[in-house]
Order: structure tokens, then C-alpha cells, then sequence
């Protein structure tokens, strides 16, 4: 155990009061040359807010003293909400007046007060200390006035605008997109001063604005020197060398089926039916460990990326193009390394048996999601396009064989009360110069679900394989809801008239909120019901420790399919294989386990980053999307109910607010209790996902905020 495992356990297994250094060299059995070393260590816990040093000088718990340490999540309006390390613990408001300098993101030291929030929080508290700044720079609009300038942040959840000095302002001009660095932080009654260090461009010239949100995020646009130079070395052609000792499958028939627009294939799948009925699913995932060795500058970059991040007019990938779209790709008739995954699956959706192989393949076929959807759904092949039935009629009885297994595998999950929540992404049009000209939701088909249902089945047979192996692990856990948002979401649903059952124990079974799902199914108020049952469930992360995945009532699971874009994936092959190959000594095996929850928590940061960016992006082109439609009316679903208004979601996925203050018929009164908004003299009320026609009144571009009007 190290020296600051030591300090911890003392205060929080031995229970120990606050102690001077003296004590603690005492205690822990340090000796007086050692003083430098234990002085560094406790210094450095202060600083991450483990320890708290007292006026008197004594070393002690932040909790011991009313303290606790986290982040803070910011808002528009100058308060914030602690969120803290500990997730067990309640958030904790900070009124403006008790931010102390604080900004979004930033870590931070609190102490807390006994009397209650404004905003009806069970706490409230004070900022005490900042123990790390989250942001160094600072993405946003630009004013310009005659001796200085400010900055407009475009992340609403930074309240303040930066002051900018003349000297301070380079080029900049009033409408422009800027970069700035912090040179001074907020004090109280103080905004924060700084510099422009880079400009994006006229907040309206094209590309502008996501290149804004790449900036806000810290986003790589471009791949370091070393890394570009490695990857041009990378051969495109498979020598005959790198074939040998690997199961050579390139005569058989498999193929890879993805978006239209995809260029990255890392997935390729086969099928045949065996003498005893049962199938046999094969899943091929390009060997990307093959080019990526442990230490390098693409590995590094991959793991500091994390993830491919796919914003609406743009892929930031995590690997180069070189291995992305080249090498690694599961291009169509190229000889390709390979991790295959051969299962045995009887009629009950088992897999009966398994085996894993490093292999080559060769792909038979780019299959593209809509056409294998449309030639599967048809009822004849007359009703398909005669150019898809040429190129797909080869391969036309295993796609058959695919759905057959496909709607299998998907009712055995069903049975063991897996989640499907079913609901449709948002696709979004952009024509050449960026505009959005089409929005709609994206329909998931039959060749959707059997990809979704095939990698599902291929991640969960490698979880359990390495699990039962009593190797070290990256997991994908999906650990069970909260029972205080559970309470809470049931008491929404019923609402609607729905309960869920069986929830009085502490533990709840997935299938309860299965069952709920197909209650609703086809229902007005499916998609609301289904949104808000999604938030009030935990976040899938990833883990070393293993403890199931509760939405897919899976106890093992691990991202294993996709390792061309995450960094989780592509770190479990080389686990994998140096398995496989006899190469995972005690030794090696110890020295892969210390590393685990580092790797683990960095990359389920990296994956929070990209979602959080990919919605910016699609809020962003909603907004732009409506900007020429202001005075138009439609109907839509009411999704949400607040004390300001209510939400209203179009048919096309964009949602907008209707303010009560625009509701000029009477005082509406918002019920907590039962989601709804009442008209004081009239008793009208307006509920979750009741049908109201609106009309588009304004679009503001800053806040990617929509408002509606309720239509005559």
C-alpha cells in the first residue's frame, strides 16, 4: 500500500481526527528524512481536494469538516450546481453570491450550509477553495467598443463575459468568432480578463459555427506531425508474411452492411445454418492492433482522443485516415487482417459454442442499411430498385438467414427483459455550403437491428469468455437506476395511467421497464414516456469490475466490435490476443490490471466530450434549420412541463418552448406533481404528450433556444 493509501485509510477505516505532520510521521512510522517525501504527497492531496489543511496546520477530511469535493455545473444566470466526486451524494446548489470565482466545469472545494435553497434543494453551499480551472480558453462572440472589448462565451453555463484589454484585442472585430485565453480569473463583483489568442471567423461566414463548437470542446482537428509520419509508413497491402499462423477464411462468404455515408468498416458478418439446425454467426473485426503497437504516437493519440466523434458535417476520427478508411477498413474484395468470433446459436438464441481466431477475410460486399432493409421488407423482388437485386441477390439467402436469426436473438433478449428502447435518431441534411435543408427522424430497419443484435450477442460472448478466464478486463457496465428516480418516474407515469410493477423491493429487473415499453409501444405518449424513463437511468461506463449491463439484463458486456473508433475496443484486442496466444503471463497480467480504471475513466470522459459535442452540433443546425421558418405553424407532442412554459416537440425531432407568459388566455399554474400546466380561471390543462399546434415565434441562434406560440 503507498504512502497516500495509507494517509486515507487512517482517516477513513481508523477514523482519525485532523493531524499535524508531526502526528502523521508518527502514526504512519516516517522518519524524519523522509519528511520531503511526505510533505510532497500531502501537498499534492490538497491540491486535488483529498485533504484540507486547518487553520492550525492540521492535515483532515474535507468531510470531516462539512467539506466535500467535486465539479461545478454552471448557468446562464450566475448560480451553479455542485456535483460532487462522490456520486452517492445529493448535488449541492451555490447561489451566485457563494460562486466565490468559480466557473463552469472548474473543480472545486465546498462547504456546506444548513439552510435550504431557493430552489427548493434539500442543500446549499459555498465555495471555498478552486483546486483546478477548467477553462483555460474560452469560445465566443466578440464586441468591440472604443478602448476595450468583451467576449460572449457560447456556453450559456458560463454566466460571465471576459473582459478584453485593448491590448488584449489583436484583429478583432465586433461579430467575429474568438478564441480567448484566461489571463485573470472572476472574483467577486469582477468578470474575468483575457486575450484573443485565435479567430475563427465572422460568426456568419460558413463553417464558422462548428468549428466554434470543435474550439469549445477541444476537439483535435488535425493529427500531431509524428503521427501522420507514422501512418503514411503503414503499408496499404497485406504482405503473404502476416498471413502465416492466422485462419485463412478469405473464400468465405461474408460481407459488411453500414450507412450510406460510412467509410470506416470495422465490422464484417457471415452466416450459414449447421447440419443440426442451429446457426452459425460469424463476426469479423478488422485487427487494428496489428498496425497500433502499445506505446506509439497513434497509440498515444488514439487513447488521449478516445473516440471517433461524429459531428453533423464532419467525422473527427481517432485513428488516421491511413488505418481508418485504409488498411483497417473492411473494404470490399481487399485482404484484411482480422479478429473473428465464430458462434454457435440454437433456436433459443444461445450461443451453444465459440471460437476466436486471429484470421484474414476478404469482404464480399459493401452492403448499404436502407437497400438491405428495402429487399428484405419487400414482398416481392419486382417492388426493388433492379440495380439493388443484382448487386444483392448473390448474398440473398443469407440476409434472409440474418433477419431469421435476427428476430431470434432479439426475443431471447426480450425474455430475459433486455431494454429496447427503440427510439430514432435524428438525421440531418446539409447542403454544400452547411446549411441544414432537411431534418427528420432516421428509422432503424430490420438491417439495422440484425447489425444492433449480432454485435450485441459477438460483445457479450467475449465478456463472459475473458470474465470466466479471470483476466483484467475493460467492462461496459450498466449499473441499476437509483431508487429515488425510479420513485419519481413512477409517479410521472402514472400520470398516463401506467405503473410499473414489482418495485417495492430495492432492486428492480430491466424486464419491468420492458414490459412498460411495450404498453406504449405505437401510444401518443411513447416517446416522452421513453425519454424521461432513458434519463432517469444510470450512464453506461466503462469499468474494470465487472457488474452487468442492467439495459440489456446482460452480466457481461464489453465494447469489443468497433476498435477502429474506440479506444476500449481496440485496448481489449491486444487482451484478448496476447491471451489467445499464450502470451498473458501473472506478470504481464498484473502489470495490464494497475492500469484499468485509469484507462477505464479516461475513455468514459472521452465518450461524455463527444456525445456532449455531437448534440451541440445537432442543436446548433436545428436552430439554423428553423431560422426561415418563423410564422409557421404545426402540430406537435407537449415533452415537457416546467414553471417557464412547456416543451413541444415537432414531428421532425426539433422541439421549441411555449412561455406561459405568451399563454394570454389565462395564469397558468404549473403542477409539479402531475406534469401538467392549469389554467387558473379556466382550468385548462395542458399535459405531457398531448397534441398542440404551435407556431414558430423566434429563434435565438446564441442560446440554440426555439420559441413556439400555441397556434389559434
Amino acid at each position: 500500500m503507498n504512502i497516500k493509501d495509507r494517509i486515507i485509510k487512517l482517516y477513513t477505516v481508523d477514523k482519525y481526527n485532523p493531524l499535524y505532520i508531526e502526528e502523521l510521521m508518527e502514526i504512519l512510522d516516517i522518519s524524519k528524512n523522509e519528511r520531503d517525501m511526505l510533505e510532497t504527497v500531502l501537498r499534492q492531496m490538497v491540491e486535488d481536494g483529498q485533504l484540507v489543511v486547518t487553520r492550525k496546520g492540521k492535515y483532515a477530511l474535507p468531510e470531516l469538516l462539512g467539506m466535500f469535493a467535486g465539479r461545478i455545473q454552471g448557468n446562464s444566470k450566475g448560480y451553479g450546481f455542485f456535483i460532487p466526486d462522490d456520486s452517492s451524494e445529493e448535488d449541492v446548489f451555490i447561489p451566485p453570491e457563494r460562486m466565490n470565482g468559480a466557473m463552469h466545469g472548474d473543480r472545486v472545494l465546498i462547504k456546506l450550509l444548513s439552510r435550504k435553497s431557493p430552489e427548493g434543494l434539500s442543500r446549499e453551499g459555498e465555495i471555498i477553495t478552486i483546486l483546478e480551472r477548467a477553462n483555460k480558453t474560452i469560445v465566443g462572440t466578440f464586441e468591440k467598443e472604443k478602448y476595450f472589448g468583451f467576449v460572449i462565451p457560447d456556453d450559456p453555463r458560463i454566466s460571465n463575459d471576459i473582459f478584453i484589454p485593448k491590448d488584449g484585442m489583436g484583429d478583432a472585430q465586433t461579430g467575429h468568432k474568438v478564441v480567448v485565453e484566461i489571463t485573470r480569473w472572476p472574483e467577486r463583483r469582477r468578470n474575468p480578463e483575457g486575450r484573443i489568442v485565435e479567430i475563427l471567423g465572422h460568426k456568419d461566414d460558413v463553417g464558422t459555427d462548428i468549428l466554434s463548437i470543435i474550439r469549445q470542446f477541444d476537439l483535435p482537428e488535425e493529427f500531431p506531425e509524428e503521427v501522420v509520419a507514422q501512418a503514411r509508413l503503414i503499408p496499404q497491402k497485406i504482405d503473404p508474411q502476416q498471413i502465416k499462423g492466422r485462419l485463412d477464411i478469405r473464400d468465405m462468404s461474408l460481407f459488411t452492411i453500414d450507412g450510406e455515408d460510412a467509410k470506416d468498416f470495422d465490422d464484417a458478418v457471415s452466416i450459414e445454418k449447421l447440419p443440426n439446425g442451429n446457426y452459425r454467426l460469424g463476426v469479423h473485426i478488422a485487427d487494428v492492433t496489428y498496425y497500433v503497437k502499445v506505446g506509439s504516437s497513434i497509440d498515444k493519440e488514439a487513447y488521449k482522443r478516445g473516440t471517433s466523434i461524429y459531428l453533423v458535417d464532419r467525422v473527427i476520427p481517432m485513428l488516421p485516415k491511413e488505418l481508418s478508411n485504409g488498411i483497417c477498413s473492411l473494404n470490399p474484395n481487399e485482404d484484411r487482417l482480422a479478429i473473428t468470433v465464430f458462434m454457435e446459436i440454437d433456436h433459443g438464441g444461445q450461443v451453444v459454442n465459440y471460437t476466436i481466431h486471429e484470421s484474414v477475410i476478404r469482404s464480399k460486399a459493401r452492403m448499404i442499411y436502407d437497400d438491405v432493409t428495402e429487399l428484405l421488407e419487400a414482398k416481392s423482388l419486382g417492388e426493388v430498385d433492379k440495380d439493388v437485386v443484382e448487386y444483392y441477390e448473390p448474398f440473398l439467402e443469407e440476409l434472409k438467414l440474418m433477419e431469421e436469426l435476427c428476430r431470434i436473438l432479439r426475443e431471447a433478449r426480450h425474455r430475459r427483459g433486455s431494454i429496447d428502447f427503440d427510439i430514432d435518431e435524428t438525421k440531418i441534411v446539409l447542403d454544400d455550403r452547411g446549411r441544414p435543408i432537411s431534418i427528420e427522424p432516421e428509422k432503424r430497419g430490420i438491417s439495422n437491428k440484425m447489425i444492433e443484435e449480432f454485435m450485441i450477442v459477438c460483445n457479450e460472448t467475449i465478456a463472459e469468455y475473458i470474465h470466466w478466464s479471470n483476466m483484467p478486463f475493460i467492462y461496459r457496465i450498466h449499473e441499476e437506476p437509483d431508487g429515488e428516480k425510479i420513485t419519481a418516474f413512477n409517479e410521472f407515469i402514472y400520470n398516463f395511467g401506467y405503473h410499473l410493477k414489482g418495485t417495492g423491493g430495492d432492486q428492480i429487473h430491466p424486464k419491468v421497464f420492458q414490459d412498460l415499453l411495450e404498453e406504449i409501444r405505437g401510444k401518443r405518449e411513447e416517446r416522452i414516456i421513453s425519454d424521461v424513463m432513458l434519463r432517469s437511468m444510470q450512464k453506461a461506463i466503462y469499468s474494470p469490475n465487472n457488474v452487468g449491463h442492467f439495459g440489456l439484463a446482460s452480466q457481461f458486456y464489453c465494447h469489443f466490435t468497433s476498435p477502429i473508433r474506440r479506444y476500449p475496443d481496440l485496448f481489449i484486442h491486444r487482451i484478448i490476443k496476447d491471451f489467445i496466444n499464450g502470451r498473458l503471463d501473472s506478470k504481464r497480467a498484473k502489470k495490464i490490471d494497475a492500469k484499468l480504471p485509469e484507462i477505464s475513466e479516461h475513455c468514459s470522459k472521452r465518450e461524455r466530450v463527444a456525445e456532449e459535442a455531437e448534440r451541440e452540433t445537432d442543436n446548433l443546425k436545428k436552430c439554423e434549420y428553423m431560422l426561415d421558418k418563423i410564422g409557421f405553424e404545426y402540430e406537435g407532442i407537449i415533452s415537457g412541463v416546467t414553471n417557464y412554459g412547456i416543451y413541444v416537440e415537432l414531428a421532425n425531432t426539433i422541439e421549441g418552448l411555449v412561455r406561459y407568459s405568451t399563454m394570454d388566455d389565462d395564469y397558468y399554474i404549473y403542477d409539479e406533481k402531475h406534469y401538467c400546466a392549469i389554467g387558473e380561471m379556466t382550468r385548462k390543462v395542458y399535459r405531457l404528450g398531448e397534441p398542440v399546434n404551435i407556431r414558430v415565434s423566434k429563434v435565438d441562434m446564441y442560446s440554440r433556444n426555439i420559441d413556439f406560440v400555441l397556434a389559434e
